[in-house]
C-alpha cells in the first residue's frame, strides 16, 4: 500500500511517501523552491517522493492531509465570536481567504493533485487526519517502541495545543488534550515576537539566547501570564495577549509588565531581552517537566515520544531525559508542521490496515533512517551540475575524499559537506552540513559572522561518534537528530576566572570554556548529534579520520545555508552557498572544490545574489 502524506498552506509545507508502513521519502517544499518556510502546495516535494519510489499517480492508494480544515475554521469562528467585537480587523482580513480558499480545501487539494496527475486527484483517495494525531503518529510509528507515551506540544492545530496519546502495537489514541487559546507554544512565540524574532521560525534563537541571561521574569510569568497546575495542565491569562483577536502576539499590558514595546528586529539586543529569553525558557522547561512527570505516573509507561514544535526545544528535552522518568526518548526530527505530512501518511496506513487486518506495525532500530529521506545525486550527475554552474573541481576516490576533508578541517578550514540523501526536518545531520574544527577558539564567531551571516550569539552543535559521546559529554544515549542538550564533560572544561564569571550578556561569548570551545555554549552545554556508522557511514568515516589526526572525535555541524536561505538541496545549491560565503573547502559527492581555485568574478556574483548586507 502506497500512501502520500501532505502538509501545506500554513508554513513548512512538505510531502512524505509510505510503502507498506516503511518510509520511502520525505522532503520540505522550501528545499526545491528556495523560499524559506514555503507554505505553498508541495508540488516539487510530491514529485520527488514519487520519483524516489519509482511510482506514478496511479500507484498511490491513499493521500493523507495533515489536518482537518473544517475543524480549524470552527475554531476561528468560535474564537472571533467569543471575543467580539474585539478583533474585527483580524476577522475582516482572515475571512476572505477562508471563504474563498481554505473552507473548500478539499476541492483545492484535489485540483492541485490533479494538476500533477489526474490519478492523484481521484476524490476517494483523499483522507484527512487531525493535526495533533498527525504529529503523534509521526513520532510513535517510526520510534523503536512497541508501546509508548506520546506528548505533542505546539502552537495550535484545529483546537488542541497540547495532547497526550498512548501507543500500543499498531494502535495509537489521544487520551488528553489542552485546547486553544491555552498554548505553551503560543506563550513561547509571544516572547519570540516580543524579543524581536520571527514567530514560527525564531523560537530557536530565543532558546540560544537564554543562557546569556538570568530568569528574572520567570516569577512574573507564573504569577500573571500562565497558571500551571502540579500535573502540568495550564491556562493562559488572555488579558496580556492579542493573538486571539489582533495582528500581533502581545498587547499593552504585556509591554507594561516587561518594560516597554517589543524589540524591532533591527534594534540591538539588550540584557533585558536575554533575561526575558532565559525566563520563558525556564518556564517552558518547568511546564514540560510537570507534564512528563504527571503522565509518567498516570500511565506507568517507560518510553516517551515527542512531537510538535515545542519538541524542537532540545534544552527542555535534555532535562526530561535526565529527569529519569523514562528509560528512552524518541523525538521526531521533523517535529514541526513538515513532519505532519509523514504522520498523516502513517496514520492513514495503520488505520486502514488495522481495519482490514492487513500489515502489522513496522518497527526497526531507526525507521526514520537517520532522517536521510530527501534527494541524493549520482556522481555523474553531480559533475554535470557543477560543471554547468562554472565550478572548478577535482574528482577523488572515497579514501582521498575523507582524508582531504579531514585535513582541511584540522587546518581550520570551514567545510561544506554535501553527501548522500538530504535530511528531513530543520537540522542538518551530515548530509547537507557546514563543518568546522570544534577545538578552535575563533571558529564559532567566524562561522556565524563570515559564513552563516547571522547573530554572533548563536551556538553551534557538535557531531560526535556515538561510542565516544560519554567521553566528551554528560550523555550516554542516542541523540541522532540533534534534539538533546547536555553539558560538556567536566574534565574537558576550563574553569573561568572571577573576572570572566562577572561578565554579562554577549560579553560571555569570547570566554574559552572547554577543549571544544566552538561547540560549548556559555552555560557549558551543547546540542549533541550522535553519529552512527549504520545510518551515515561516510560522515562517520570523516569524523573518525578527524579523530586520527587530532585526537578529537567531534566536529562542528551546522546547516548548509546562509541567513534567510533554506538548507541546500542540489549540488548547484551547495556551490552557490560555497561561493557566496566564506566557506573555503567543499566536498560534493567525490568532487573536491577549493575556494582559491574558483573564478573570483563568479564569487562576487554569488555574494551579490545573496544580498546579505
Amino acid at each position: 500500500m502506497l500512501v502520500l502524506g501532505i502538509s501545506a498552506f500554513y508554513h513548512d509545507s512538505a510531502a512524505a511517501l509510505i510503502r507498506d508502513g516503511q518510509i520511502v521519502a520525505a522532503a520540505q517544499e522550501e528545499r526545491f523552491t528556495r523560499k524559506k518556510h514555503d507554505p505553498s502546495f508541495p508540488v516539487n516535494a510530491i514529485a520527488y517522493c514519487l520519483s524516489e519510489a519509482k511510482a506514478s499517480g496511479e500507484d498511490v492508494d491513499r493521500i493523507a492531509f495533515y489536518e482537518k480544515p473544517f475543524l480549524k475554521f470552527e475554531r476561528l469562528i468560535e474564537t472571533y465570536l467569543a471575543f467580539a467585537p474585539s478583533g474585527f480587523e483580524s476577522f475582516r482580513k482572515a475571512m476572505p481567504l477562508w471563504i474563498g480558499e481554505k473552507l473548500f480545501q478539499r476541492d483545492l487539494l484535489l485540483r492541485e493533485l490533479s494538476a500533477i496527475s489526474p490519478a492523484l486527484g481521484e476524490k476517494p483517495k483523499l483522507r484527512f487526519s487531525e493535526h495533533h494525531f498527525s504529529h503523534a503518529a509521526s513520532a510513535y510509528y517510526p520510534s523503536p517502541f512497541q508501546s509508548a507515551l506520546v506528548l505533542t506540544m505546539d502552537g495550535v492545530g484545529e483546537w488542541a495545543t497540547t495532547s497526550a496519546a498512548i501507543g500500543q502495537g499498531d494502535d495509537l489514541s489521544i487520551t488528553k488534550e489542552i485546547h486553544f487559546p491555552h498554548s505553551l507554544g503560543l506563550l513561547y512565540s509571544a516572547f519570540t515576537y516580543y524579543t524581536g524574532f520571527k514567530v514560527n521560525s525564531g523560537e530557536y534563537k530565543v532558546m540560544g539566547l537564554a543562557p546569556y541571561g538570568e530568569p528574572k521574569y520567570a516569577k512574573a510569568i507564573f504569577d500573571h501570564l500562565i497558571d500551571v497546575k502540579p500535573d502540568g495542565s495550564f491556562r493562559l491569562n488572555l488579558d496580556y495577549f492579542s493573538f486571539c483577536t489582533g495582528l500581533t502576539m502581545t498587547d499593552s499590558r504585556f509591554e507594561a509588565m516587561f518594560g516597554g514595546p517589543a524589540r524591532r528586529p533591527d534594534q540591538p539586543l539588550e540584557q533585558r531581552h536575554m533575561d526575558l529569553a532565559a525566563s520563558i525558557q525556564a518556564v517552558t522547561e518547568e511546564v514540560v517537566l510537570r507534564l512528563t512527570r504527571s503522565l509518567s505516573t498516570q500511565t506507568g509507561l517507560r518510553h516517551l515520544c515527542l512531537a510538535g514544535g515545542v519538541a524542537l526545544n532540545c534544552v527542555a528535552n535534555g532535562k526530561v531525559l535526565r529527569d529519569g522518568r523514562f528509560d528512552r526518548i524518541f523525538i521526531q526530527p521533523a517535529a514541526g508542521d513538515a513532519g505532519g505530512a509523514l504522520g498523516a501518511a502513517l496514520a492513514v496506513f495503520y488505520d486502514e490496515n488495522r481495519r482490514s487486518d492487513g500489515a502489522k506495525i513496522v518497527k526497526e532500530p531507526d525507521s526514520m533512517q537517520g532522517a536521510y529521506l530527501g534527494p541524493s545525486f549520482e556522481q555523474s550527475d553531480i559533475e554535470c551540475r557543477l560543471k554547468a554552474a562554472g565550478a572548478i573541481y577535482s574528482v577523488v576516490d572515497d579514501d582521498a575524499l575523507i582524508s582531504q576533508t579531514a585535513t582541511a578541517l584540522a587546518n581550520g578550514r570551514a567545510v561544506g559537506w554535501h553527501q548522500g540523501r538530504m535530511e528531513f526536518g530543520p537540522r542538518s545531520l551530515g548530509g547537507r552540513s557546514i563543518l568546522g574544527d570544534p577545538r578552535s577558539p575563533t571558529m564559532q564567531k567566524a562561522l556565524n559572522l563570515k559564513v552563516k551571516y547571522r547573530e554572533s550569539f548563536r551556538p553551534f552543535a557538535p557531531s560526535v561518534l556515538r561510542e565516544r559521546v560519554a567521553d566528551w559529554f554528560e550523555l550516554d544515549a542516542d541523540s541522532p537528530y540533534m534534539l538533546l542538550v547536555a553539558d560538556v564533560k567536566s574534565d574537558r572544561c576550563r574553569k573561568m576566572s572571577a573576572e570572566e564569571q562577572a561578565l554579562f550578556g554577549i560579553d560571555k561569548l569570547n570566554v574559552l570554556r572547554s577543549d571544544i570551545p566552538a561547540v560549548t555554549h556559555v552555560d557549558y552545554s551543547a546540542r549533541i548529534q550522535t553519529v552512527h556508522k549504520e545510518t551515515n557511514p561516510r560522515y562517520y568515516a570523516l569524523i573518525s579520520r578527524f579523530e586520527e589526526l587530532t585526537g578529537c572525535p567531534v566536529l562542528i555541524n551546522t546547516s548548509f545555508n546562509v541567513r534567510g536561505e533554506p538548507i541546500v538541496c542540489t549540488p548547484e545549491d551547495a556551490f552557490a552557498c560555497f561561493m557566496g560565503s566564506e566557506i573555503e573547502f567543499l566536498a560534493v559527492g567525490n568532487c573536491i572544490l577549493h575556494k582559491d581555485k574558483q573564478n573570483p568574478e563568479l564569487a562576487r556574483d554569488y555574494k551579490n545574489a545573496f544580498d546579505l548586507d
